[in-house]
Order: C-alpha cells, then sequence, then structure tokens
C-alpha cells in the first residue's frame, strides 16, 4: 500500500511541474483552506492545489448534469477536496471482505422473512436508536463506527437508554480476533470481540484518537455493552435487509465507496450504475428506508456515515433501494444479538 502511495506522489509532483493553477480560483483556494483548517507541509500545497482542482471540475461537471437529470443526486466540494480517489480509499475505506463462501454463516433462513409484515417507511433516529453523526478523522476504521453503530441500538432497544459506545476499545483491542485498526476490519470480528470480552466500554471512558498502536484500555468498571452473538442476512437479499431493520433496527452494512461520486456526496438518492454489488470496502450503518408505491426509482436506504456532519447530509447518504442491491448495500450485512 506504501509503495502505491509513494508513486502516486511522484506522479503528482511531475504533474506539477507540468501544470499552472487557475488565478480565478486563488481566492476559493483560500477560503477553503481556511474553512477546513488545513495544513500542509514544505511543497505539499502545490500538489494538493492542483488535485483540489481537478476534483473541483469533477463536482462542476456532475453538477451540470444533474441539472440535465442525468444523475439523482448532487456533489459539492468538501473536506475531502485535496485528496484523489486512490489516495482517499486506502485511508478511509477499511472494511475488509471476507471470502463470500464464508459469508452464510449464522445466517437466518430465508423463510423466516416470507411473512413478517413491515412499514413501508422507517427512519430510527425518529425512535431514539441512533447517537450523533461521528467521525473516523485519516483512519480506516469504518468497521469500527458500523459495528458501535447497531451494537449501540440494539443496547438502547433492550434498555431504552442510548448510550455512546467506544470504537478506540475495538480499534485497540480486536487485533486478536482479525481486525488491524485503521487499517481495516470487520463488524463481525468487533461482534466476536465484544462477546468473549464481555463487553465494550462507553465513549466517554474510551475516547476516540484515531490512532493505531495504542495498548488495549479496556475497563470492565465502565462498560455500557455486551453481545451474545451475531447474525448475518442473506446475501444480496434487500428484501431480508427491509424486514431485519424494520424488526431489528440500524443494521451494520458494507458498499462500494471506491467513486469520487461517493467521496463528494451531497443531496439527492445516490446512485452510480459504476458501484459493485459483490465488491465492498467501507463499513455504514443502515438506520432506515422509504419505500414509495410503484415508484422504485425514488426509494433509498438511510445510511449513517462516520465521515462528519461535513460530508452528505449532515454525515447521511440516501442509497438507491431496490435497485438490484445497489453498491453491496445487501452483501455484508450483519448485526449483533443482544
Amino acid at each position: 500500500m506504501m509503495k502505491i502511495f509513494l508513486s502516486l506522489v511522484i506522479c503528482i509532483l511531475t504533474a506539477v511541474s507540468s501544470l499552472t493553477f487557475d488565478p480565478a480560483l486563488d481566492e476559493d483556494w483560500v477560503k477553503w483552506i481556511s474553512l477546513h483548517e488545513k495544513q500542509y507541509g514544505k511543497n505539499e500545497e502545490n500538489w494538493r492545489r492542483i488535485i483540489w482542482e481537478k476534483n473541483l471540475k469533477k463536482i462542476i461537471r456532475h453538477n451540470l448534469e444533474h441539472s440535465m437529470g442525468k444523475h439523482t443526486f448532487r456533489v459539492e466540494m468538501n473536506h475531502f477536496g485535496d485528496m484523489t480517489s486512490e489516495e482517499f480509499n486506502q485511508l478511509m475505506n477499511g472494511f475488509v471482505q471476507t471470502n463470500p463462501q464464508n459469508s452464510t454463516l449464522n445466517e437466518p433462513t430465508p423463510h423466516q422473512y416470507e411473512f413478517m409484515d413491515v412499514p413501508q417507511n422507517l427512519d430510527w433516529r425518529e425512535h431514539g436508536y441512533v447517537t450523533e453523526v461521528k467521525d473516523q478523522g485519516c483512519c480506516g476504521s469504518c468497521w469500527a463506527f458500523s459495528a458501535t453503530g447497531s451494537l449501540e441500538g440494539q443496547v438502547f432497544r433492550k434498555t431504552s437508554k442510548l448510550v455512546s459506545l467506544s470504537e478506540q476499545n475495538l480499534i485497540d483491542c480486536s487485533r486478536d480476533h482479525g481486525n488491524k485498526g485503521c487499517h481495516g476490519g470487520r463488524m463481525r470480528e468487533a461482534f466476536k470481540y465484544v462477546q468473549q470480552n464481555g463487553g465494550i466500554d462507553n465513549e466517554i471512558s474510551y475516547p476516540y484518537t484515531g490512532m493505531d498502536g495504542q495498548p488495549c484500555r479496556y475497563n470492565p468498571q465502565y462498560a455500557a455493552a455486551n453481545c451474545t452473538g451475531w447474525k448475518s442476512i442473506p446475501q444480496g437479499s434487500e428484501p431480508a435487509l427491509m424486514m431485519v431493520v424494520a424488526s431489528v433496527g440500524p443494521i451494520s452494512v458494507a458498499v462500494d465507496a471506491k467513486h469520487a461520486s461517493f467521496q463528494f456526496y451531497h443531496s439527492g438518492i445516490y446512485h452510480n450504475y459504476k458501484c459493485s454489488r459483490t465488491k465492498v470496502n467501507h463499513a455504514v450503518l443502515v438506520v432506515g428506508y422509504r419505500t414509495y408505491e410503484g415508484e422504485a426509482a425514488q426509494n433509498y436506504w438511510i445510511i449513517k456515515n462516520s465521515w462528519g456532519k461535513k460530508w452528505g447530509i449532515n454525515g447521511y447518504m440516501l442509497l438507491a433501494k431496490d435497485m438490484n442491491n445497489q453498491c453491496g448495500i445487501a452483501t455484508n450485512a450483519v448485526y449483533p444479538l443482544v
């Protein structure tokens, strides 16, 4: 991974020597740096500016096409504007996909969903199941945020108390279960850790640092949740995912988020024909959905992300639902048993 990144930097530096900045964007660049409190090392600002201008042009082009009806969503410049898609994916998308042959473990059987009566629309935020949007920072720990999100919802379901749980606890302490901290992991392994450890600390007692290499500081005195196992949802089945979200609460899922349009998503229903339905790399949380009778193109999942409130709709995304497993939303869905 480091070799790839260094090669990318060399290519960018080479580009800087042959490209010039658009002077009309000088003031916008300065304001953007100030808004997002960016600080660059020696010789770094020039090639970050090059990347920023390229991303800005893509954003302007996409939104123009949106105005002509080509897209169902808008994008905008955000705090990721000085990162290439390759760099962004290496840094922010940390879900490590398992072998599909092993993904059926603990799956409920399909017939369990056949006779369930579920609401047409649902948003668990309105029922107290969901904590505030969090920010993983420059750490590939999305898997930890997705895991705590579904655990938080299940704890609320059982106790009627919403407690923010510690992602750093999972980053520091679940390596023996196969997770790799800021370099990626999976929600299942996070749940296995919590189950075998006998608990997970709350956010206040074990705050997030977004850093690797720290010793495990779990303290049972501050444990705020536990789980007895986990269940996965039949691979690729959006109807099953809908029924489990309706009957259980927020569900951990993974999606294909490698596209620049995902990186700069702002509003609308995200639908990208380039999205993979089988290869996913970013963990998020499904907190609800909306379904329109006879208008499948308007159906969507409500996704809670962990890239801060400056991304998307205050940290959330509306992702196309009932569109043949868009971006692999139902490919790796899992939830804890509490």
